[in-house]
């Protein structure tokens, strides 16, 4: 089997963005591109059909969830991720890192991987963490559970992805210079322990980099993954937006230009111009349908701006008799048939219409946009966008 590759295109004259194509069994890839999340092989609400016709490339599942139901081995007997998804196309898997992460110094800490003002309350781990790897209690059922970079690869291997990625511990927002430290040493072994593991060649395998809001460390990291491994996952905790811009920049700058660079669970849209700038080829974030879910939906500018997160609620009065679709500019499904009144009506009655509706228009949205800054790289205006949309 050919293994995957990753190839340069284009590069924007004035900032580090570039268009480019990786290219797997199941089909190119071209980059930059918004990566949907499908956590347990599916993109809440969005079915493979409406995604094909939008224009998404790549799905990500994740590892750890697939792993407790339905199993690798029962996907893997199906033919692998793509087929047992009716998807046909690219995809790609998460380590299981974050989700372990989540049940341990997340909750202990009460925080996620980036620092928010309405972070929860601090609650008992559900893990523990060795060398070895760790033990955890299954969400669905508390059952324990062993998780290792060996059986995270193994996984991995099983579910059949393009993408992969090496198994990681990710550090807390609110750890010290020295726990951060003790985090990246941990990681550092484990993704080597990753790479000894991984056996199958039609697979890209991302080595993870972390440390922190700490310069030292995050350049350290970045030069141990570029060292090792054909491609760069961005990973860790961060404090901030500014913060999180500035660990792209030192880590961009420590790594290999021709290796593709995916950034983990971000999915803004002033977050997607600013990692574009500074090299990010592809990157991957629940928003659009743990938003849509809850009504948000997106609109482009000059409607949808900085100040309201180019995003508004289909709940709001103001939508009750509104016959225009969710954004004027978008070519979607819902934005061609439907009006926001009618959608605000099916919300209000909690018809399942409405969460399918406007998590399509939401992915259709990130996805479109990630094809639009593409097509401003190959023209050399890409600068020329950003400020049309982040003014």
């Amino acid at each position: 089997m050919s293994q995957t590759s990753f190839k340069i295109i284009k590069k924007d004259k004035k900032s580090k963005a570039r268009a480019g194509i990786i290219s797997t069994l199941h089909g190119d890839i071209q980059t930059p591109i918004f990566v949907p999340v499908g956590t347990n092989s599916t993109v809440k609400s969005v079915n493979p059909r409406d995604l094909k016709e939008m224009g998404a490339e790549i799905i990500l599942a994740n590892t750890y969830h697939l792993h407790l139901r339905p199993g690798e081995d029962l996907i893997k007997k199906f033919g692998g991720l793509s087929k047992w998804m009716s998807w046909q196309g690219p995809t790609m898997t998460d380590s299981g890192g974050f989700q372990v992460f989540s049940l341990g110094v997340g909750l202990e800490h009460g925080v996620g991987k980036l620092l928010r003002e309405e972070e929860g309350e601090a609650k008992p781990r559900l893990n523990k963490i060795t060398k070895e790897g760790v033990t955890f209690q299954s969400h669905l059922d508390g059952s324990k559970q062993f998780l290792s970079p060996e059986i995270s690869i193994d996984i991995q291997e099983k579910l059949g992805a393009d993408l992969i990625v090496a198994f990681d511990d990710l550090e807390s927002p609110k750890h010290t210079y020295e726990e951060t430290k003790k985090s990246l040493e941990l990681t550092e072994d484990w993704l080597l322990r990753s790479i000894k593991a991984h056996k199958r060649k039609d697979q890209l395998l991302y080595g993870v980099t972390h440390g922190g809001s700490f310069q030292d460390l995050r350049v350290r990291s970045a030069k141990f993954v570029d060292k090792n491994f054909n491609a760069i996952a961005l990973g860790g905790a961060h404090k901030n937006k500014k913060n999180m811009s500035q660990i792209v920049e030192w880590t961009i700058a420590s790594v290999s230009e021709e290796k593709p660079r995916h950034m983990l669970g971000i999915g803004e849209v002033d977050d997607i111009f600013e990692l574009i700038q500074r090299g990010i080829d592809t990157f991957d974030c629940v928003i659009p349908t743990r938003i849509g879910r809850t009504g948000f939906f997106f609109a482009s500018t000059p409607v949808g701006n900085i100040k309201n997160r180019f995003r508004f609620d289909i709940n709001k009065p103001q939508f009750r008799t509104d016959p225009k679709p969710l954004d004027a500019n978008c070519t979607c499904y819902a934005c061609q048939n439907f009006s926001r009144a009618y959608i605000h009506h099916l919300f209000r009655s909690r018809e399942l219409l409405s969460y399918s509706l406007i998590s399509t228009h939401n992915v259709h949205f990130l996805v479109n946009l990630t094809k639009i800054i593409r097509k401003a790289i190959l023209e050399d205006k890409f600068k020329t966008l950003k400020k049309q949309w982040l003014v």
